[in-house]
């Protein structure tokens, strides 16, 4: 099984950015840079079981955590973990890699990434990973963030995480994992700085519908494009990513056997459907 504790031979480093240092796991090949951006609550060892096959392949692979997650600094302003302003971050961040970055994001990082492709970020290519054109729909996800916010601000983090694992008792996902993946998971989850929580919550249940500025942003820059969801995606739905994907006109690519986490949960189905696409993409 994999998991956010996989081994892999990448090596924790600091980046510079405008709200701090950001957190990395950082494997130089001297190939193209593959640019990491985990969603809500995540943090870049969310891509562990990628890392390795993603040097092998050549490229030079930087996975994040976001601010205010994990080992990343953070403001107190709620409003600066919207993805207008997250996109600013990722922005500085490829500004100061001096290779063609390929860009990735992953659920809420998907939202983040185009807003830095629409700030005009340089990029070889775009990979939006699980994730949406717009807010997240009604469904669980949405209803726990609901309820998580009035948690959050009344009564702190780790009220909040006392909660969710009330509810991971009854998920057989939750219930398979191993105890020091559990522990990694309940740690990384009190690390949150809670402006973090509390402003990327709300940037995914008001983020607005961007695909035609996404279109047409990419057409201008011959940017190419992939879509890539698991088939049992619970957050957006994969008819609705395929969507995206079409108007886009984008690459478009499901992995079997996964649901909103396809790195952890199939990622050598999730590496088939990357690297011959982004090695397509450098010629």
């Amino acid at each position: 099984m994999y998991s956010q504790l996989t081994s892999h031979s990448a090596e924790p480093v600091e980046l510079t950015a405008r709200f701090g240092p950001v957190g990395a796991l950082r494997l130089d090949t001297g190939g193209p840079y593959a640019l990491l951006v985990p969603g809500y609550t995540g943090s870049k060892e969310d891509f562990a079981p990628l890392l390795d096959e993603i040097a092998g392949a050549g490229f030079s692979p930087v996975a994040i955590d976001l601010p205010g997650q994990q080992d990343s600094a953070g403001p107190d302003d709620e409003a600066l973990y919207l993805p207008e302003s997250l996109g600013g971050v990722v922005t500085d961040l490829i500004d100061g890699l001096d290779r063609p970055v390929l860009l990735l994001g992953h659920s809420y990082g998907g939202l983040v990434v185009r807003r830095a492709v629409l700030a005009g970020a340089k990029i070889a290519g775009l990979t939006l990973l699980s994730t949406g054109p717009s807010e997240l729909p009604q469904g669980p996800r949405r209803h726990v963030l609901d309820l998580g916010e009035s948690l959050l601000r009344e009564h702190g983090v780790p009220a909040v995480h006392r909660g969710l694992e009330v509810m991971n008792a009854a998920n057989p996902r939750w219930l398979a994992q191993t105890q020091a993946v559990r522990d990694f998971l309940r740690l990384r989850f009190l690390r949150n700085h809670p402006a973090a929580l509390l402003g990327m919550g709300n940037g995914l249940r008001t983020e607005p519908d961007l695909v035609q500025e996404l279109a047409r942003a990419l057409r201008v820059t011959s940017t190419p494009c992939l879509v890539a969801c698991g088939t049992q995606d619970d957050a957006w739905p994969a008819a609705t990513q395929r969507d995206m994907a079409d108007h886009l006109q984008a690459d478009y690519a499901t992995v079997e056997d996964a649901a909103h986490s396809p790195a952890i949960e199939n990622p050598h189905a999730l590496l088939a459907a990357l690297l011959p696409t982004w090695k397509s993409w450098l010629g």
